[in-house]
């Protein structure tokens, strides 16, 4: 399918909320437990991409796991690297590891990738969608023309 027809990957590149404060994410947990059921999919981007829907405990326990992670591994008195495109009814959660994070807030052509995402759509391999980074590129084609 075309990246540009691929659903997952235009609601990937829509417009997203941060989770700025604490209190924001713990409330973000709470709709998502609400809905563990829903057909979430849980995926660790750099692995390959689940074809079937977590079961309901996996969920909870992911966001659970997840939870317990950030707020040991970002040490800083707000959150603001967890995003959804809507916070009072999610459907796509970014989920930015915090021992990458890059430039996960503000305008970049090429951002990074989330560590982790959380959707309702079937995603797709997102470092597949990424181009080679140009010096790669020239690197490629001087070796193999």
């Amino acid at each position: 399918m075309p990246e540009q027809l691929d659903p997952f990957l235009q609601a990937f590149r829509g417009s997203f909320t941060s989770a700025l404060r604490w209190p924001q994410l713990d409330a973000l947990w709470v709709q998502l437990r609400a809905r563990a059921d829903a057909g979430w999919y849980l995926y660790a981007v750099g692995e390959p991409p689940p074809h079937q829907p977590a079961e309901r405990d996996q969920v909870l326990a992911f966001v659970t796991e997840i939870d317990a992670l950030l707020r040991a591994e970002h040490d800083e008195d707000y959150c603001g690297i967890v995003y959804a495109d809507d916070l009072g009814v999610p459907t796509l959660v970014k989920i930015y590891d915090p021992n990458n994070l890059g430039v996960s807030c503000g305008f970049s052509d090429n951002p990074p990738l989330p560590g982790w995402v959380m959707s309702l759509l079937p995603p797709c391999d997102l470092p597949a969608t990424r181009p080679a980074p140009k010096g790669r590129q020239r690197w490629w084609r001087r070796i193999f023309g």
